[in-house]
């Protein structure tokens, strides 16, 4: 779950990481007032979960109460559309927060890493840019540590990540001192990342975190009633929101041809032969393990809602998830609701054969492999 820029400031402040001064809003005359109280210049900004805010024009730097209300005025209600999210989000509330005079950006960072099963530190003097444009084009720049899990992240730990970075003697202590309260946010809140980009050096010397973002582990919101209140499902994806609420996993890719399997790596391997046959999947759809017949039911109508979808690929492999269970709820679907594009199903493993009798009869294409059946999904979508 991804909180919003101002969100994940007042969790960091907290945890004592210094902040610019400002207040979150959703009208002009509200964005007014918060400049005429802070006496200073300001930066108006949007708060939508999506990157390259600025670029989108997202974000307004405004001298005067009244160029606030401006810059408000034009933010507030408008669709920003970027590179990471081409469809766009609409926002409905401003940060505004005093304009600070920045000598210096970093970047620091924590996350998983799933290769060393620890959570990692990261630092970076390339602040401000994205974090993952600096590990494709000069991955030196980028200093990791792991963090031990037993002993949290020490100051040792801090310090080697810091010099490692090229960070100036100067600001290692102020900064170590920063990075332990990112730590203990991150860990309090249960995050998967949280991210100070850019951590600014200010001309009189101080560091403060001049945005940040955090990101919360969805299961361990059972735990963090305060947080799954902050859940903004309307800035969301609303077919992943949707399913969110089902319980089931769906990720929107943009592509035409849906994906239904069982078990995130066969789901995975099954968009990448999708890619493989010459298509792009819409989305990665996992039902789990053991679905019943109303989930799959449940799993086509989710897919359907993407207008762009042209073709239906079914990858199942049977261990607790029953292929006449599947077929079942496949068959319940195509009862239920309007299907007019192709589906292709392999169905192996427990109970495919009965699974496979059950659709006999029925428009669904049949496929051995699931080699054969991402071809047979993109020739039928494109209509070969």
């Amino acid at each position: 779950m991804k909180l919003h820029e101002y969100q994940a400031k007042q969790i960091l402040s907290d945890f004592g990481v210094p902040t610019p001064q400002g207040e979150v809003v959703s009208t002009p005359a509200g964005a007014k007032a918060v400049a005429e109280r802070l006496g200073k210049p300001v930066v108006v900004k949007a708060q939508v979960l999506m990157g390259g805010r600025g670029k989108a024009g997202g974000i307004k730097l405004a001298k005067t109460p009244d160029e606030v209300f401006q810059a408000a005025q034009d933010i507030l209600g408008k669709r920003l559309v970027s590179p990471q999210n081409p469809q766009g989000l609409v926002a409905e509330m401003v940060l505004v927060e005093e304009a600070i005079e920045i000598a210096r950006e970093y970047y620091i960072g924590i996350t998983i890493d799933r290769a060393l099963q620890r959570n990692v530190l990261m630092v970076s003097m390339q602040g401000g840019m994205d974090i993952e444009e600096v590990a494709a084009q000069n991955p030196e720049a980028i200093s990791t540590v792991a963090i031990d899990p037993l002993l949290g992240l020490t100051d040792y730990a801090a310090r080697e990540a810091l010099y490692g970075a090229g960070i100036p003697q100067e600001q290692i202590r102020p900064m170590s001192a920063l990075l332990q309260g990112l730590y203990r946010a991150y860990i309090a809140v249960d995050g998967n990342l949280a991210e100070i980009n850019p951590c600014a050096v200010l001309a009189d010397g101080r560091i403060i975190a001049a945005d940040a973002k955090i990101t919360i582990d969805e299961n361990a919101l059972f735990r963090q009633k305060r947080l799954a209140e902050l859940h903004d499902e309307s800035l969301e994806d609303p077919i992943e929101a949707e399913a969110s609420r089902r319980g089931i996993a769906y990720v929107r890719l943009g592509g035409d041809i849906g994906v239904i399997g069982n078990g995130a790596g066969l789901v995975m391997c099954t968009v990448d032969e999708v890619a493989r046959a010459g298509g792009r999947a819409a989305n990665f759809l996992d039902i789990g393990g053991g679905a019943k017949a109303d989930r799959v039911r449940q799993a086509v109508e989710l897919v359907l809602m993407d207008p762009n979808v042209k073709g239906l690929l079914f990858n199942i492999f049977g261990g607790i998830t029953r292929g006449d269970e599947v077929a079942r709820g496949m068959l319940e679907a195509f009862e239920t609701l309007e299907v007019n594009i192709p589906v292709v199903v392999r169905l192996a493993g427990t109970h495919a054969e009965e699974g496979r009798a059950l659709l006999q009869g029925t428009p669904l294409i049949p496929a051995e492999t699931m080699q054969e059946a991402a071809r047979l999904i993109v020739e039928r979508a494109r209509g070969v």
